[in-house]
């Protein structure tokens, strides 16, 4: 690391110490402050001649970014554009995100980040984060030295084997990782220097990817079994061993394997899984901001899934936490909770039951007595109408699912109904947000995984919330970074759910949306990382001693992107840690 973050004694003042000076300096993204250097910086620091000769303010440089962000004519061009900005000037990029939030953060990440992964070996510019191959697997602990950070406090990796809704990716899938951790960032100011993208390389059964001669990964098939998890144990080992006090979230892996390594390494560091439990507790956040516009109590519903992947595992664990936190026994909870599948609603004589599916499958006998064409094979609007649903939620990943008639069966039971389509990117969407409030006659409460505009129906127009894990984890990783816990309980996420419910205001109400605005989420992670803490505090995973003064704490934890003075101060021996 050629920079730490220093304190003037004399004045208080916070200050970039840097061991490189002239075009060094300006070539990594940490410290270039491109036009911004100051003449004494520039005089100072070996730059005299390296710029032009004028001094730019960050709000000139603003200008000047947006202006080319619009000239690029596509999404995709935008995305790359904001990737080569983060390259060479992170305060500059995640200025600019922060300014512009709404506008940014669906190029940042969903649902362009989608096509970005699908492109990846084509657009790659520029190394970020570690790539760990398994024919490296005898090298990972050297490579997790290998980079800009000697003490990450948060860890994003995946396999690449199910990004988003578009499944193998193989390689192109570390822009997850990379968006989240801007995520982490834009959202809750954890500082970019001290996060660090990884991704797991194990091959990729994605054919089309194996044949293109630009293809950045591994070219065979994807590695399974046993070979699989021990590699995956060996990474984690050497996490703990060179990182003890990192964070790790598991990102993007196949269903079985998302569960499982989940349950294998929870106890063995702080980690989660965002696809689970961050699905999980945004979901139940935008549930309980539904309550408020129905007015009706959480320990009344009863809700449908379409699809039961990894995403409808965490929901319904959380749902039914929330259940037994408003007095129903954990069998009550579950019997609230309905799945659909390819194959129809999962029931219990189905052959072959995977553990998540067999915990929620509905007896026989219970779904003999329904109104049905075929028993064997119960359609989804066949599940609405004999369960009588209130809420239906999309993690199908299949587009079209929630037909006319689907959504018309939900407004027919329920004055309110919650119809949350949260597939992504947008082409996976269950439906539109204009269908869901145009087939319920306006009356659907909807949220949704992808952002879709506002949509007016009969002179009203309805704010579409988005149902975006971005509103959950950036707070539940800033809140485990400050508090050091000895596990991510689900407790913390069901206190992170119920705090971003709480910040949804009435006039975000009074647009039918059931979480804040964009504009609003660096607030909501500072609550949710509160929440976090006391959560963690509460249940004995983390010191008592870290709630003096916890709002403030938190609040100075958070990084903000604005430019520091940089000093040229070499010294000797060692690289110094990278600041947090």
């Amino acid at each position: 690391m050629n920079f730490s973050i220093k304190v003037d004694p004399a004045t208080w003042q916070r200050y970039i110490s840097s061991r490189v000076k002239g075009a060094e300096l300006l070539s990594d993204p940490f410290t270039n402050k491109a036009s911004a250097f100051t003449k004494r910086e520039r005089a100072q620091l070996g730059l005299l001649g390296l710029l032009p000769p004028a001094v730019s303010t960050m709000e000139q440089q603003l200008t000047r970014v947006y202006e080319n962000f619009l000239d690029r004519p596509t999404p995709l061009g935008k995305y790359g554009f904001l990737a080569s900005l983060h390259d060479r000037n992170e305060t500059l990029f995640f200025r600019l995100v922060h300014e512009r939030i709404d506008e940014m953060l669906p190029i940042v990440y969903t649902p362009v980040v989608g096509e970005a992964c699908q492109q990846f070996s084509h657009l790659y510019r520029r190394t970020r984060g570690l790539y760990i191959s398994y024919d490296q697997r005898d090298a990972i602990e050297e490579i997790l030295r290998n980079t800009y950070t000697a003490d990450p406090s948060v860890i994003v990796v995946t396999d690449g084997e199910r990004i988003l809704g578009l499944g193998d990716q193989g390689v192109g899938g570390m822009g997850i990782p990379i968006g989240k951790l801007c995520l982490y960032t834009i959202c809750a100011g954890v500082s970019p220097y001290s996060t660090l993208p990884i991704m797991l390389d194990v091959g990729t059964d994605n054919e089309e990817l194996l044949k293109d001669p630009l293809y950045l990964g591994l070219r065979h098939k994807r590695i399974r079994g046993q070979e699989y998890q021990e590699f995956v144990d060996r990474f984690v080992a050497a996490v703990k061993k060179t990182y003890p006090n990192v964070v790790l979230q598991w990102e993007d892996f196949l269903k079985e394997n998302a569960i499982t390594q989940l349950e294998r390494f929870r106890n063995v560091l702080p980690s989660f899984n965002d696809d689970i439990q961050g699905t999980a507790a945004v979901a139940v956040a935008g549930i309980y901001g539904g309550m408020r516009l129905s007015g009706q109590s959480i320990r009344d519903q009863r809700l449908v899934f379409a699809g039961a992947g990894a995403s409808a595992h965490g929901i319904a664990d959380l749902f039914c936490a929330a259940l037994t936190s408003e007095g129903l026994s954990h069998e009550e909870a579950r019997r609230r909770v309905f799945t659909v599948d390819t194959k129809g609603l999962v029931t219990r004589n189905r052959p072959g039951l995977e553990g998540f599916k067999a915990a929620f499958a509905r007896d026989p006998e219970e779904t003999a007595g329904w109104d049905c064409r075929d028993h064997s094979r119960i359609t989804l609007e066949e599940t609405i109408l004999n369960a009588r649903a209130s809420i239906l939620i999309g993690v199908s990943a299949t587009p079209g699912t929630f037909t006319e008639p689907v959504v018309r069966s939900m407004a027919r039971l329920n004055e309110r109904p919650l119809i949350f389509p949260l597939s992504n990117p947008t082409s996976k969407s269950e439906c539109s947000a204009k269908d869901a409030i145009e087939w319920s006659e306006g009356r659907a409460i909807v949220a949704s995984g992808s952002p879709f505009s506002p949509v007016t129906y009969a002179g009203k127009t309805y704010r579409i919330g988005q149902c975006n894990n971005a509103f959950i984890f950036p707070g539940v990783g800033l809140g485990a970074c400050v508090a050091h816990p000895r596990y991510i309980s689900d407790g913390m996420f069901l206190a992170a759910a119920k705090t971003l419910a709480a910040s949804v205001t009435a006039d975000d109400l009074a647009e039918s949306a059931v979480f804040p605005k964009l504009t609003r989420i660096r607030d909501c992670s500072h609550a949710i990382a509160c929440a976090v803490v006391r959560s963690a505090v509460a249940d004995g995973y983390a010191d008592e001693e870290i709630l003096m003064n916890l709002e403030e704490t938190v609040r100075r934890s958070m990084w903000f992107p604005e430019y520091l003075p940089i000093r040229y101060e070499p010294w000797e021996g060692p690289s110094l840690p990278a600041p947090r």
